[in-house]
């Protein structure tokens, strides 16, 4: 089963040009432009198509035609987002309206200054409604894998404005981020990660997804259950053209209780965490932006 490196496809040359158009000719244009990328990316990103046409197929039991046209229509909304968080974090346009659906929530937890754990997936766009993080005065880490391009890393970040978060990169073949997220927590910080995604070195556990066997990283999970701290699970995800819906659970505290309690918790959040993930998937199904082989293949 093929599973995710690290890395998302894209040249530095494509995001200088979209970006460029963004700046000078405006996000309905990019949008335009887009269409022409997303059948390039139909065509020649096999990995992603073939793992995609599974997900409608197998997962959705979708027939030939939806699933053909769900192709299309999924890497054109993924393409939206990545527009779209260009266009607001680096001032080019404003104009998008969000609902924020448990934004209470997340005050409550920064307000009781316990800090806590945003479990989000990659589903929708998290990123652009992040902006909402800012606005809750209290110090937000967002851990992220650091095997992106390193080039199309620095050029996102000399167009994108600073936002008030800090960012913990999760390196190969290290444990700083454990530190780190430790670091947060005790300090009494929100630390905001995904729970859907893993590369290879890591330790998963298999559970069933959508009807079918999919693995799911641990570590997310372990260090919820591990430090006592209120847990939510976030997404965001595009409705219209330039509207956001952002949601949020009721917080919960997965207790770290001694002997077997302790796997009970774990085998509790994880089953907590696929419910509600299951839940956005058979609402979004078009926003769901794992290009591998997510489940596993029936042999």
């Amino acid at each position: 089963m093929a599973t995710w490196q690290g890395k998302t496809r894209g040249g530095v040359a494509g995001y200088l040009t979209f970006i460029f158009i963004l700046k000078y000719l405006g996000l309905n244009f990019a949008y335009f432009i887009l269409r022409f990328v997303v059948v390039y990316f139909v065509l020649f990103a096999p990995l992603a198509r073939k793992s995609l046409w599974f997900y409608f197929r197998k997962i959705h039991g979708w027939g030939f035609w939806k699933s053909f046209i769900g192709l299309f229509r999924n890497f054109y909304i993924f393409g939206q987002t990545l527009l779209d968080k260009v266009a607001l974090l680096s001032g080019v346009t404003t104009k998008f309206t969000f609902d924020f659906d448990g934004e209470e929530h997340l005050r409550k937890m920064a307000l009781e200054g316990n800090g806590g754990m945003l479990i989000g997936a990659h589903l929708g766009n998290w990123e652009i409604a992040g902006q909402l993080l800012d606005r809750l005065e209290t110090r937000v880490n967002i851990v992220m894998l650091d095997a992106e391009h390193q080039a199309i890393k620095k050029l996102l970040d000399a167009v994108i404005q600073k936002r008030e978060v800090n960012i913990i990169p999760i390196k190969p073949n290290s444990f700083e981020h454990l530190f780190a997220i430790k670091e947060a927590l005790f300090n009494n910080e929100l630390v905001v990660i995904h729970g859907d995604r893993y590369i290879p070195e890591n330790k998963t556990v298999t559970k069933l997804f959508m009807g079918r066997e999919a693995d799911f990283p641990l570590g997310p999970f372990q260090l919820a259950t591990k430090y006592n701290k209120p847990v939510t699970f976030v997404t965001a995800v595009k409705e219209t053209k330039r509207h956001y819906h952002f949601m949020a659970t009721s917080p919960k505290v997965y207790s770290n209780k001694p002997g077997p309690q302790r796997k009970q918790q774990l085998t509790l959040i994880m089953s907590d965490y696929i419910s509600w993930l299951e839940d956005k998937v058979a609402k979004y199904p078009y926003q769901w932006f794992n290009y591998y082989y997510f489940w596993k293949l029936l042999k």
